[in-house]
C-alpha cells in the first residue's frame, strides 16, 4: 500500500470523508447507501490531491457544477452526511478557492447557509454560482483563477449530475481554463440505460449533448450496434470525447451499485492530462473501493 495513502486515511485522527452532521431544519435531500462510496472517493482525491500539491502549486482550485444542498440523508439508515461541497471544504489542506454551483433554489439557499456556518474561516474564498452549470459556463469558467508567470494555477473539478444532463461541450470549455482535473458521476444505468426507448426517439437531444453527436442513433438504427451495448457506447464515446480535448484515457471506471442486490447506478470516471492525477486517483481508489471496475 502506498505510504502517502495509508498515512491519510488509516493514522488516527486523520481524514475521514464521511462526515455525520445532524438535521437543521433546511433542506436535505436524500440519497441511498451507495452515495457513501461516491463521497469516500471524492473526499480521498480531494485530501491526496490538496496534500500533495499544496507546495507545488501557489493556487489549488476545487469547482463543483452540482454542489447541491450541503447535506444528504442517506434513506436506509436516515444518517446525515456532509456531501461533495462541504467534504471537498473539510480536507486537511485546504484549497484556495471553492466555487459551489447549484439550480435549484432551496438547495442553492441550504448549501450557502451551511458553509457559513461550518466554514466562516473559508468563506472569503468561495464563491457560489446559482443557476444551470450547462448555461453558467462562461460565468464559471471567468471565476476560476487563470495561471500566470506570479502564479501557479491548479484545479479539479467534481461533476455529480443526477441524469445525462451535462453537456460536454460544457466540460469542453471548463477544461480550455488551463490545467483542471475531472471526477466526472456518469449516470449511465439511472438515467441512460432506464430511458434508452424515450432517448432513441429524435426528438430528444439529450443524448446528443451528452457526448456531443447528433449522429449517435444511426449505429443503432442500422443495427451496427447491438441496444444491449448502449452502456458501453456511451462510456467509449465518452472517454474518445476527453481524448479528444487532450486527457488521458481512464485506468479504469468505479462502479457504484446498490447495496445487496448488485445492481449497478452509474460510474465515477477520473480525468487528467497528468499521469501524477490518474497514479493519485488510482491509489484512493485502489484504497476505499470493494466496487468493480467498468470492463
Amino acid at each position: 500500500m502506498n505510504t502517502l495513502v495509508e498515512t491519510l486515511f488509516m493514522s488516527k485522527g486523520k481524514f475521514d470523508p464521511i462526515i455525520p452532521v445532524v438535521d437543521d431544519g433546511l433542506i436535505i435531500p436524500e440519497v441511498g447507501a451507495w452515495a457513501e462510496t461516491k463521497y469516500k472517493l471524492l473526499g480521498g482525491y480531494c485530501e491526496i490531491f490538496t496534500t500533495g500539491m499544496k507546495n507545488l502549486w501557489d493556487n489549488l482550485v476545487y469547482v463543483d457544477l452540482f454542489a447541491g444542498a450541503g447535506y444528504a440523508k442517506i434513506k436506509e439508515t436516515n444518517k446525515i452526511r456532509m456531501t461533495s461541497a462541504l467534504i471537498a471544504m473539510s480536507v486537511t489542506h485546504k484549497f484556495n478557492k471553492y466555487i459551489l454551483c447549484e439550480k435549484d433554489e432551496a438547495n442553492f439557499n441550504a448549501l450557502q447557509e451551511r458553509v457559513k456556518r461550518h466554514f466562516p474561516k473559508l468563506i472569503d474564498k468561495v464563491q457560489f454560482i446559482k443557476g444551470d452549470s450547462n448555461e453558467n459556463i462562461d460565468d464559471i469558467c471567468s471565476a476560476i483563477p487563470k495561471h500566470s508567470k506570479d502564479e501557479k494555477v491548479l484545479r479539479f473539478c467534481f461533476v455529480d449530475p443526477f441524469s445525462l444532463n451535462l453537456k460536454f461541450k460544457t466540460i469542453k470549455r471548463l477544461s480550455q481554463v488551463g490545467k483542471i482535473d475531472f471526477l466526472i458521476l456518469l449516470a449511465l444505468y439511472m438515467d441512460a440505460n432506464r430511458n434508452l426507448i424515450y432517448y432513441i426517439n429524435d426528438r430528444s437531444k439529450k443524448v446528443e449533448e451528452f457526448i456531443d453527436d447528433p449522429n449517435w442513433r444511426t449505429p443503432f438504427v442500422n443495427g451496427e450496434i447491438p441496444i444491449n451495448d448502449f452502456i458501453k457506447f456511451l462510456a467509449e464515446k465518452y472517454d474518445k470525447n476527453m481524448k479528444s480535448i487532450d486527457y488521458k484515457e481512464p485506468v479504469k471506471k468505479h462502479q457504484v451499485k446498490i447495496d445487496g442486490i448488485n445492481v449497478p447506478l452509474y460510474y465515477l470516471a477520473f480525468y487528467s492530462k497528468h499521469e501524477r492525477g490518474n497514479d493519485f486517483y488510482q491509489k484512493v481508489e485502489r484504497y476505499l473501493s470493494d466496487q468493480q471496475s467498468l470492463f
